[in-house]
């Protein structure tokens, strides 16, 4: 999955509520079940060009509220820094001190059960 996608299935995830009824249905259609455009506009019974009118609006509408509110960026940052909290952690399980790996253990169950 390209980031591109990661970055647009992340937007709809946090902030997809935001948009119109019509938004939120062809954006989910088009991008999270891949949908093509003449898909949805036959299930929809409008054309392809009013489909795409609505996602373009509907990410438009989405990277503006990231724009502002910076949600996503956050969430990313966030999971790169546990990560790397996590690999800093897992050598001291080497570690000759029982304490230390007993610590340590319970540090990564704690990091491990957090969802991403």
């Amino acid at each position: 999955m390209a980031d591109s996608t990661v970055f647009r299935t992340m937007l709809f995830d946090f902030y997809g509520e935001l948009l119109t009824e019509k938004q939120r249905e062809y954006f989910d259609l088009h991008y999270n079940e891949d949908l093509s455009l003449a898909e949805i506009a036959s299930l929809s019974g409008v054309s392809r060009q009013a489909v795409w009118d609505n996602i373009r609006r509907a990410e438009s509408q989405l990277r503006e509220i990231e724009d502002k509110v910076g949600l996503v960026a956050r969430y990313r940052q966030q999971r790169e820094a546990l990560a790397g909290v996590g690999e800093e952690l897992r050598p001291l399980l080497q570690s000759g001190d029982e304490s230390v790996r007993a610590a340590v253990s319970r540090a990564l169950e704690r990091l491990d059960g957090i969802e991403f």
